[in-house]
């Protein structure tokens, strides 16, 4: 597979030029903007907040200078809060080309819609001359979620996707995990496959800060899908959504925008620190989707067992269907069957294999389903975070 090579000597599975609004004011004229462009790879993402926030600006910084993306137009009304000059100076010394448009002083929305469409146009023959290098399956970074969790979801396609993550991370990939919320009652799971005591303790204390975190609000990481799905109680989803992470050791503790510094097997830490103030930790699937792209994911395992047609902007998801009733109902929507292990068709090494070798041919420019449909969803909002400690990178320490 060959990747397009960034300045700072990454390699991208894609080419993208993305359009950021800082601000929701400026969200329908980037989308506008955007719009002009159907069928070509110009994508939309954005910050809907009005007040400033760390996480964001980092996470918006490591988005636009994520190696699939090729170049960047920020959308601005000129008055909000978010940093535009410390965005573009991050993309500017990647070595992109960027550009930001303010619509107080383009002149309003229809000047503005013109501008940046003229300047996505040159974004695009400029990307179009970045040449191409060979890639090696140990130069990804790929990330694994769940949604839309049943019964099924445990038994064949989270395993799956477990039993892939050990070819990959046997290959020099780096594989990043997360919902700590979904993993309660499996720290100790966790902690034993640490590489370090140190780093077991520091797994044990992200899913405890996710139980505290919960507790407070209320409510757990257990929707009213997944019992009608025949799942019973949070602790039976965590056991189905710990046999994602597969068997290899545990390498790292990660927070949202940090990026593994070499091949192996993270959990990526999305609870808040500090006391509960911006609600539910992730609001969606794609909020987690998100995070993973920020910390460098070239693309994303999504497994499901209710069934959802969703994508992402930036990085390709590849759609992992655990039933097979549901696989049925939505096959045009699914890139893998693991219904196949519940109906004895397959085993899940099997089912492993063809997930890795799917991987492979999506970083070397295959679509997805989700691609090919034209699924872009991104959803980024407010959270806070304080820095790992030395104990959660041990191979560095």
């Amino acid at each position: 597979m060959e990747g397009w090579l960034r300045a700072d000597g990454r390699k991208g599975i894609r080419n993208t030029v993305v359009g950021a609004y800082l601000v929701e004011c400026a969200h329908f004229v980037a989308s506008e903007i955007v719009a002009g462009f159907r069928g070509r790879d110009v994508q939309l993402i954005g910050f809907p907040g009005c007040f400033p926030n760390e996480y964001a600006a980092r996470m918006m910084e490591r988005l636009c200078t994520h190696p699939n993306v090729g170049a960047v137009l920020f959308v601005s009304p000129g008055c909000e809060s978010f940093d535009k000059v410390r965005a573009s100076a991050a993309v500017e010394a990647s070595g992109r080309p960027v550009k930001t448009l303010v619509i107080q002083k383009a002149g309003g929305t229809r000047a503005t819609v013109k501008a940046g469409q003229d300047s996505v146009e040159g974004a695009l023959a400029e990307v179009a001359r970045v040449p191409r290098l060979p890639m090696a399956v140990g130069d990804l970074v790929i990330g694994t979620v769940c949604g839309g969790s049943d019964g099924t979801s445990g038994i064949s396609g989270n395993p799956a996707a477990g039993r892939a993550s050990d070819l990959l991370v046997a290959e020099g990939a780096a594989c990043v995990f997360e919902e700590t919320g979904e993993l309660i009652g499996c720290e100790e799971i966790m902690a034993s496959r640490a590489i370090t005591l140190e780093l077991g303790q520091a797994l044990r204390e992200s899913v405890q800060k996710a139980e505290r975190y919960y507790a407070t609000l209320g409510y757990g990481s257990f929707a009213a899908g997944n019992a009608a799905g025949g799942l019973s109680n949070i602790e039976e989803k965590s056991l189905g959504a710990c046999v994602k992470t597969g068997d290899s050791p545990i390498s790292g503790r990660i927070k949202p925008g940090e990026i593994p510094p070499c091949g192996g097997l993270y959990l990526m830490d999305v609870v808040p620190d500090g006391e509960v103030r911006f609600g539910f930790p992730n609001i969606s699937d794609n909020a987690e989707i998100v995070e993973m792209i920020a910390s460098g994911a070239y693309l994303t395992l999504f497994v499901t067992g209710r069934g959802s047609v969703v994508g992402s902007a930036i990085s390709p998801v590849i759609k992992i269907c655990a039933n097979p009733d549901t696989y049925r109902a939505l096959a045009e929507d699914m890139d893998i069957d693991a219904g196949d292990i519940i109906e004895g068709r397959r085993s899940i090494d099997a089912v492993g294999h063809e997930i890795r070798d799917l991987v492979v041919a999506v970083a070397g420019g295959q679509q997805t389903a989700s691609e090919a449909l034209g699924h872009r969803e991104f959803i980024l909002t407010y959270k806070s975070f304080d820095p790992i400690g030395p104990a959660c990178l041990p191979r560095l320490a």
